[in-house]
């Protein structure tokens, strides 16, 4: 059993953080198994709204994937992939439009307000917040040669206008965003979430970025559950990757972190989202969980 006293001694270990992260603006990629468990859920949420009344800025950039694949089964639309990407085709896009913007952000939002947090959704497209240009995929024909793929309705984040965020936090409010950009034609690309909460994290200067997984981290050897690596510095990361030790998708979540820390961000973290209130054992405890990754 947790004695008051015990409370109390985890409430000092926290002030030393809070005091350091004071009015400090956090990116939280939101995705992976916490958006599918309530509790887990439940945890996020409780961890922005605590931040938010100790006094710092969390900001909230959430995926979909999952919610977006279900929907397309759900009306009998087949998906078809280049290089292990989605072709997001227009209708495609309107359904992923829906589910992010309509229904994934307001949920999030509700589920914060329901809590006592104050939130405020909005998307990429809002204000211009993420202006976007189309991305193509590069793929290798059967002869060998590389060449460039059209993927649809999918952008690179090219400019972003961080004003709409900041006049929320001046608000005392928790912006939620939904990765959906806005073209120069007027049309709606769909990005990547781990890719948007970078590029608004240097946009807003923050002091962190933390992006939620399904994994512990980086870990030296997969097959070795105690070989996490807790800190790695940025100049570390191209020999993990060219070893193996970093593949698969962690590769972009890693040069996602590379990217921010390259823009300003002064720390990035890669948590494991399965972990009942990893977020806030990663700010306000010594110890700390997941990977840093820091220049």
């Amino acid at each position: 059993m947790t004695t008051a006293q015990d409370r109390a001694k985890i409430l000092v270990e926290a002030l030393p953080y809070i005091k350091k992260f004071y009015g400090k603006t956090i990116v939280v990629k939101y995705g992976g198994h916490a958006m599918l468990s309530q509790d887990l859920k439940e945890a996020v949420f409780t961890d922005m709204v605590l931040m938010k009344y100790v006094g710092m800025h969390p900001v909230i950039v959430h995926g979909g994937g999952p919610d977006i694949t279900a929907m397309l089964q759900r009306i009998g639309k087949r998906s078809h992939f280049v290089g292990g990407l989605r072709v997001t085709d227009k209708e495609t896009m309107e359904i992923a439009e829906m589910v992010l913007i309509g229904k994934i952000n307001k949920e999030i939002v509700a589920q914060i307000n329901r809590i006592g947090g104050r939130a405020v959704g909005l998307s990429g497209q809002d204000d211009g917040l993420f202006e976007a240009v189309k991305k193509y995929r590069i793929v290798r024909t059967p002869e060998g040669a590389e060449e460039l793929a059209d993927i649809g309705f999918v952008g690179d984040i090219s400019k972003v206008n961080p004003e709409i965020v900041t006049a929320i936090i001046e608000r005392g409010c928790i912006p939620v965003v939904s990765p959906v950009a806005v073209g120069a034609g007027g049309e709606s690309y769909n990005i990547n979430a781990d890719h948007a909460a970078g590029r608004l994290a240097a946009a807003l200067g923050s002091d962190k970025l933390i992006i939620l997984t399904d994994v512990e981290g980086i870990m030296a050897d997969r097959s070795d559950p105690n070989s996490l690596i807790s800190s790695i510095r940025a100049d570390e990361i191209a020999l993990l990757i060219d070893k193996g030790v970093i593949d698969g998708g962690m590769i972009p979540k890693v040069e996602c972190c590379l990217d921010a820390l390259a823009s300003g961000v002064q720390t990035t973290h890669i948590l494991d989202g399965r972990v009942p209130h990893s977020i806030l054992l990663e700010i306000f405890t010594d110890k700390g969980i997941g990977t840093m990754v820091e220049k």
